[in-house]
C-alpha cells in the first residue's frame, strides 16, 4: 500500500467516529426540538451535513485508491447513513491499515511474496 492510499483510509477513518456522533446528537436534537422548547437542530444539522459531505468526498477518494470492491465501496457507505454505523467502519478501516501495514513489513523483510 502506498502513502497516498494509506493516507486516504486514515482520512476517512477519523472522519467516521465523528459524523457518527453527529448524526447520534442530531437525532437526540431532533427528539428534544419535538418534546422541549431547545431547538439545536439548524446548528447541528450544519455539522452533521458538513461531516458527511467529508465522509462521502473521503470514501470516494479511498474507493478508488485501494480500488475496493463494489460490495465493500458499498458497505461502508452504507454504514455512514446508520446512526452508529461509522463506529463499525472506524473500526474496521484500522483493521484494514493495520493488516495493510503487517503485510508492507512482511513483503519488506522477505516473509512473503505477496
Amino acid at each position: 500500500m502506498d502513502i497516498k492510499t494509506a493516507t486516504a483510509i486514515r482520512r476517512l477513518r477519523l472522519v467516521s467516529a465523528p459524523e457518527a456522533v453527529s448524526f447520534l446528537i442530531l437525532l437526540l436534537c431532533s427528539v428534544l426540538k419535538r418534546t422541549t422548547d431547545f431547538n439545536a437542530v439548524p446548528v447541528m444539522g450544519a455539522v452533521h451535513g458538513v461531516l458527511f459531505i467529508l465522509y462521502v468526498i473521503f470514501w470516494a477518494d479511498a474507493w478508488s485508491r485501494t480500488k475496493w470492491s463494489l460490495g465493500t465501496a458499498a458497505l461502508y457507505f452504507v454504514l455512514s447513513v446508520l446512526p452508529t454505523g461509522g463506529f463499525f467502519a472506524e473500526r474496521k478501516l484500522r483493521r484494514e491499515a493495520e493488516n495493510a501495514v503487517i503485510a508492507a513489513r512482511a513483503r519488506k523483510e522477505g516473509v512473503v511474496n505477496a
